[in-house]
């Protein structure tokens, strides 16, 4: 489920549709969390699917470190990628706010956590835009997201939380302990399958 405090609106014709924040939304807001009404499509559901259904599922949906597509049932499926985010997936699958989010901007998110099965090019426009998100960005630039998600991880506690209560028993128990001191932070890296192999040249 996305944040309540958000509206989806036309970004332009080549880009679509998007996610915007109606409120400002402060850094260590859970932006996302997955709930039961999301569709989850193991490896042979997805296989079994008409081309039509399974090209819909390509677009909307994202990988999780099993293999499973999440298809969300509201408006996060449309949050758009930028190689600059204002919002990044944790370890924990919920995504958080990585820096106040101003009333009217845009939600984005890193899509190189979602392990892409192919590249996709990038029209984010942002300055330090890479031009192209690669299936293997995440294992060359995790460091560097942890290093922004981890802050606004520990920011959680100080905000108003209205999505808090979809987290299950065994997340919530697991943040829990890494914000009282007595676990550690977990990377984004475990959000990830193994490695791409790459290609000889």
């Amino acid at each position: 489920m996305i944040h309540p405090s958000t509206e989806l609106r036309l970004v332009n014709p080549l880009v679509g549709y998007g996610v915007f924040a109606s409120r400002p939304i402060p850094r260590g807001t859970l932006v996302f969390v997955q709930d039961p009404l999301d569709i989850e499509l193991a490896p042979e559901q997805y296989d079994a699917l008409d081309p039509s259904s399974r090209e819909l599922a390509e677009r909307y949906s994202y990988l999780d470190p099993r293999g499973h597509r999440i298809l969300s049932w509201d408006a996060a499926k449309y949050v758009n990628h930028s190689c600059e985010p204002n919002t990044m997936s944790t370890a924990w699958g919920f995504e958080v706010a990585l820096r106040d989010i101003a009333e009217g901007e845009e939600i984005t998110d890193e899509y190189g956590l979602f392990n892409l099965e192919w590249q996709m090019d990038c029209a984010c426009g942002h300055r330090r835009c890479r031009g192209v998100i690669r299936p293997d960005d995440a294992w060359r630039h995790f460091r560097r997201w942890d290093r922004a998600v981890r802050p606004a991880v520990l920011a959680i506690p100080s905000v108003e939380q209205p999505l808090i209560g979809l987290l299950d028993e065994v997340t919530r128990g697991s943040l829990e302990r890494v914000l009282a001191g007595g676990a550690r932070y977990r990377s984004v890296r475990s959000l990830l399958r193994p490695a791409p192999v790459q290609a000889a040249c």
